[in-house]
């Protein structure tokens, strides 16, 4: 088999190939849950060996900034579950720090993707006085988008804030705050285990009583209470959440269902259907011509080397090459 990666003598709009990429499901990625009677749902993601297969393909990357990248595929993979939506859900932050962009998507049926765009020589100055900089260090100032995009023909939805907080779990705090306007917390861990990089999000929200979320969505185990009887029962929850650790989170020997038990089981827990998560990057060479066709014929000249263009897939980590002579770019 040809390597779809290399320079090919098939037109560009007939080439589909991508290049290998690591057959990974996780079927009970993340796993929904409620609590019988109180106002209180959630999700816990496990990414298991996915964290590790995204991870994995940029060695270059400080942990500092892997752990970052796999909170955040975590944290979209949870926020995204929540929706009823066809197309991609992502998480975006984007600052004037040493992490100028911090993206994470997943799809519909579970095609989860990320990546971070680091400038190197501001981190070499940063770590000889933090060598284990935070998220705040790390992005620096800018916004935070979180955005459900279902296609051309749908209307995008988009919840846009300025970064604020220490760590990821305090910056989607302070969205929920301001942009949802909806009671949130957000626990996220990422860590290397014996077992390679492991990322984990629990997710819980306060579901709102009457005059908020309609019935069918609030679902027909939260009947109607009272506001103190709501805030106790999620000031409970809050509190039973704090008291997991990230090494619990992280470690592969504990089943979600386990935690969960562990923490809500006399609350009246009730879980939901899991729902798989898998490799998602989706870029192809013919994608990849499309971008090149729109740049005149310097700009193809000057990224040329030796008569051909690579183009690396931030997802993957995957270099194609196409051959100069080949590629048509946009007409003056």
């Amino acid at each position: 088999m040809a390597d779809p990666t290399q320079p090919s003598a098939t037109p560009a709009f007939l080439q589909h190939d991508r290049p290998p990429v690591p057959d990974i499901v996780v079927p009970r990625g993340v796993l929904p849950f409620h609590l019988e009677h109180q106002p209180v749902r959630g999700r816990l993601v496990r990414l298991g060996p996915l964290a590790d297969a995204i991870i994995g393909r940029r060695p270059e990357l400080h942990p500092a900034v892997k752990r970052l990248l796999g909170e955040a595929l975590a944290l979209t993979a949870g926020l995204a579950a929540a929706l009823k939506y066809r197309g991609s859900f992502s998480m975006q932050a984007k600052g004037d720090g040493i992490v100028s962009m911090l993206l994470a998507d997943c799809t519909d049926d579970g095609a989860l993707r990320g990546y971070a765009r680091v400038d190197e020589a501001e981190l070499t100055k940063l770590l000889p006085y933090d060598p284990d900089p935070s998220a705040a260090a790390l992005l620096g100032k800018g916004y935070l988008a979180f955005t459900c995009d279902q296609g051309p023909e749908m209307e995008r939805y988009q919840g846009i804030v300025a970064i604020e907080g220490i760590t990821l779990s305090q910056m989607t705090a302070s969205y929920f705050r301001s942009s949802e306007q909806l009671k949130a917390q957000v626990q996220l861990a990422c860590g290397e285990t014996p077992q390679g990089w492991r990322a984990s999000a629990l997710i819980l929200e306060k579901v709102a009583g009457e005059g908020g979320l309609a019935p069918e969505a609030r679902g027909d185990h939260y009947p109607m209470a009272d506001a103190e009887a709501d805030e106790e029962s999620w000031r409970t929850a809050k509190a039973l959440a704090a008291t997991l650790t990230d090494a619990e989170l992280l470690d592969d020997g504990v089943t979600s269902a386990t935690l969960l038990h562990r923490l809500f089981s006399l609350e009246g827990l009730q879980q939901g259907q899991a729902r798989a998560l898998a490799y998602g990057c989706r870029c192809s060479r013919a994608k990849l011509a499309g971008v090149l066709g729109g740049f005149g014929a310097a700009d193809l000249d000057h990224m040329a080397e030796d008569g051909c263009i690579t183009m690396t897939c931030e997802f993957c980590n995957i270099g194609f090459r196409f051959e100069r002579a080949e590629v048509q770019g946009a007409k003056p």
